[in-house]
């Protein structure tokens, strides 16, 4: 703490350039994991913030991920669903489990686990990160090729029949919290049910339609609409997008081109005046906390999405940790694993409490941040105070921003995260583990990331136990004398 003012300038600049970097990402996770925009940013500002003053790797610069995305965004659609697709219903559950998860950090560090995350199983992770880029792009066609379900008049008439099903147990629902007996007054029900509108109705089947395209497996079905409704303005800046990401690199890497893309992209079609999709609106002025996680609390959400919290609380362990051993590459330094994972904790926790995502160390943002100079949690702290300023000055622009920008800006990021060097030596693995990473690989993506994280634990230790019983065995041999 002594030594966080001992390198001002270099710390400055890094910390404004990280934040430059992580400004588009935030932006991109939050629309992705379907609470929109702001809770992005406000994953990136607070996490940001606290995780590097409570934590262990000085130049380390915390905020959404794309492992903590896809695990965020199977656990939201899951809690809304449970809401009948309602996400102003589902959000205090959902930022509970968010909570719980910085808490278990908080745990995981105290109690010296930090040292431990580096002995989970490399199969698993690396079918783990696949199966992220995979579930990133797969879920981004739909935007890229301007598909919003949402917006499909057809499929939503498609749906009012299943809507004003879930409008009439609501009713019920309601009733038999005030104490009506149904059966015995349901002149009572009947009047509440004329009293529901045409624009309620819609409402409920446009969420449907929403919720019909959530996650791998709806995208997948949503594919053939899609392509028969393609917005050939919304692919051409997706597809743009990622044309300038990929080659502003070439040109010079001093610049984020993930930043170019944005501004270029976004200011051009805007400029032009054209008819595009823009993000969802961004709240102007500064957060506020989410008490309703306390008011709201419901233990039945903690006991069903426990492991769900467990495994956020893991992946985003690993993953600030490994971002943590390659700034200790750069920097010559050595982190602390355990009062990093404190840090972490107290930022998701925070974060969580603002309605914010969940996220870890960021590894791009973290290279940026350490060339541009730093070497103090100064930086980092500078980095989610620009986040903040941005948010607090220019969030009435930023919601101008085409979603399709967004859109293609995680299109590279589904690509980027996808662990080729472990897919190249599949080859030269052995045949269980190969076996394990596929089948967490597969699982993750087309079923469900937390559960196959969990067989994947159980089949790698299944297979350690048998090459470690196997070796008893053959140490153990006796020759009769």
């Amino acid at each position: 703490m002594k030594n966080m003012f001992s390198n001002v300038k270099g710390d400055l600049f890094g910390g404004l350039t990280a934040g430059i970097v992580a400004l588009p990402l935030a932006l991109a996770f939050g629309v992705s994991s379907g609470l929109g925009p702001s809770a992005g940013l406000y994953g990136a500002i607070f996490l940001g913030f606290f995780a590097a003053f409570f934590g262990g790797t000085p130049t380390q610069i915390s905020g959404p991920t794309a492992p903590l995305t896809a695990v965020s965004m199977i656990v939201i659609a899951g809690i809304v669903q449970a809401n009948e697709g309602d996400i102003n219903r589902a959000l205090p559950g959902i930022l509970t489990v968010f909570l719980l998860a910085g808490i278990l950090q908080i745990l995981m560090g105290l109690s010296g686990g930090g040292q431990y995350i580096k002995y989970i199983p490399y199969p698993v992770v690396s079918g783990f990160m696949t199966a992220i880029g995979l579930i990133i792009l797969i879920t981004q066609t739909l935007p890229v090729l301007g598909y919003y379900p949402e917006n499909d008049q057809s499929l939503i008439d498609s749906m009012k029949p299943l809507a004003e099903q879930n409008i009439l147990e609501k009713i019920l629902d309601d009733e038999t919290d005030e104490g009506i007996l149904v059966l015995e007054d349901f002149r009572e029900t009947i009047t509440r049910a004329e009293q529901i509108t045409p624009d309620a109705i819609d409402k409920e089947s446009a969420s449907l339609a929403k919720a019909s395209a959530s996650g791998v497996i709806g995208a997948l079905k949503s594919l053939p609409n899609a392509l028969r409704n393609i917005n050939f303005l919304e692919l051409i800046l997706a597809l743009s997008t990622v044309v300038i990401i990929y080659g502003f690199k070439k040109i010079t890497t001093a610049i984020p081109s993930t930043l170019i893309a944005l501004l270029l992209v976004s200011g051009t079609a805007i400029a032009l005046g054209l008819n595009y999709v823009p993000i969802e609106k961004i709240p102007s002025g500064l957060p506020i906390p989410r008490f309703a996680i306390f008011t709201n609390f419901e233990f039945n959400i903690v006991s069903t999405y426990l492991f769900s919290a467990i495994t956020l609380a893991f992946l985003g362990a690993i993953d600030s940790l490994l971002t943590s051993v390659v700034a200790d590459n750069l920097t010559k330094t050595r982190h602390n694993p355990n009062k990093e994972l404190v840090g972490q904790g107290i930022g998701n926790g925070i974060a969580a409490l603002f309605g914010g995502l969940p996220g870890a160390g960021a590894t791009i943002r973290t290279v940026v941040n350490i060339q541009a100079g730093a070497k103090t949690k100064l930086s980092g702290m500078v980095a989610a105070l620009l986040l903040l300023i941005i948010l607090v000055a220019l969030g009435p622009v930023a919601s101008k921003i085409p979603a399709a920008v967004l859109a293609g800006i995680l299109v590279t990021v589904g690509i980027g995260v996808m662990d080729y060097k472990g897919l190249k030596a599949i080859p030269n693995m052995q045949k269980s583990e190969v076996a394990v990473m596929i089948i967490v690989m597969l699982l993750s993506t087309f079923w469900n990331l937390v559960y196959a994280v969990g067989i994947g634990l159980i089949l790698a230790s299944i297979i350690f136990m048998k090459k470690i019983g196997d070796l008893t065995k053959v140490d153990s041999k006796v020759t009769k004398l």
